[in-house]
């Protein structure tokens, strides 16, 4: 089959997850021996992270914005290149399309009530974009694919979708998360609590600060919070509303961090906080679980669903909760010990080769 794959936004510098998932998801399929030719669409970018091969070409588009290259660019160029299924990979796809479409559909949460205190311009317009491409291309579509059980009878029940028209394809994770004997501690240090909190509602930046301030206030070790891609402006209004100023000084904010320095990260930290509201399945939870490191997750939507049953679960709305899971890890020695043996073997039950395994077999059945 000739099989088009919808990759955007690979090649742009500072990735997010959808980015993550279909880079991996292609190079996977590259060193399969599947007898497909793969066509993959990508606007110009400085980060060229993948390369061609004999059975992957790589087709860039240029094109102003994100929606005349889907809606306009996309399209034309599957057209041109006489592809015969169109994956489009993050949530959205081509109004007027004659090709077969196939729609990863990570998670609904455009439909969901939106927390008007959100000021992002980005975020914002994502979700205004979803929210009209969305229910418009549901019935275009031959399948729609998406990443846990959670979010697959998210969508049935929400949606309407008949079920035979769903599949469920967990993510994986990147075989460099694993524990290093000796990580490299320049710059970081070593034993602090990681969070990757930014400015979207759902990632419950507030609640978990609120939790690291009481935690600083029981706790006679006093470990440092390592938030990556938050806004200094952002850090300080929480502080501020929350009177939570005994945090100032105890957090390290080295603004975004690359994926391929994340490991070491991960390994230098004491615990890792996976606090949000709401994930479709999140990735980060896994390449912590697989490098060793202990994590406190909630248990809302997906994580539990990924964390497995003997993770350490919270309600993500009561940040006590948090506060007395971040000092039972520093004071239960063999608690701490059981999490980090708990996520090591729980991680073995995904890769990134056995979602791409499941795709190739989803694009035969369609054919």
């Amino acid at each position: 089959m000739k099989i088009g794959i919808e990759a955007q936004r690979i090649f742009r510098k500072n990735k997010h997850g959808m980015d993550y998932v279909v880079l991996q998801e292609i190079k996977e399929l590259q060193q399969m021996a599947t007898g497909d030719e793969y066509f993959v669409f990508v606007k110009p970018g400085e980060d060229r992270c993948l390369e061609e091969y004999a059975n992957v070409h790589v087709i860039e588009l240029k094109c102003p914005s994100y929606p005349l290259w889907e809606q306009l660019a996309l399209p034309r160029a599957a057209k041109r290149y006489g592809v015969e299924l169109l994956h489009c990979t993050s949530n959205t796809a081509p109004l007027w399309c004659d090709i077969p479409l196939v729609l990863t559909l990570h998670d609904i949460i455009f439909l969901e009530p939106r927390d008007k205190n959100n000021k992002s311009l980005y975020q914002n317009m994502g979700w205004l974009y979803r929210r009209l491409v969305v229910p418009r291309i549901l019935n275009r579509c031959q399948r729609i694919i998406t990443v846990s059980n959670f979010e697959k009878d998210n969508i049935i029940r929400k949606l309407g979708i008949p079920e035979e028209r769903m599949a469920m394809i967990y993510n994986g994770y990147n075989n460099w998360f694993r524990p290093l004997s000796s990580p490299p501690t320049e710059g970081l240090g070593v034993g602090y609590f990681f969070f990757l909190g930014n400015t979207d509602p759902k990632k419950n930046t507030e609640r978990t600060l609120v939790a690291y301030s009481r935690y600083l206030e029981q706790s006679d070790v006093k470990r440092r919070l390592l938030m990556a891609d938050l806004d200094r402006a952002y850090l300080n209004d929480i502080i501020v509303r929350n009177h939570i100023e005994n945090i100032r000084d105890h957090i390290d904010m080295p603004g975004y961090i690359l994926n391929s320095e994340l490991p070491k990260i991960y390994n230098n930290a004491f615990a890792f906080l996976y606090t949000s509201l709401r994930e479709s399945f999140g990735i980060p939870l896994l390449e912590a679980m697989a490098c060793g490191t202990p994590v406190i997750t909630s248990n809302t939507s997906s994580m539990p669903e990924i964390g497995g049953p003997d993770a350490i679960l919270i309600n993500p709305e009561k940040s006590e909760e948090i506060t007395e899971m971040m000092l039972r890890l520093e004071h239960d020695e063999a608690f701490y010990q059981q999490q980090k043996a708990v996520g090591l073997e729980r991680a073995k039950l995904f890769s990134w080769r056995k979602t791409a395994e499941q795709l190739h077999q989803l694009y035969h059945r369609i054919k």
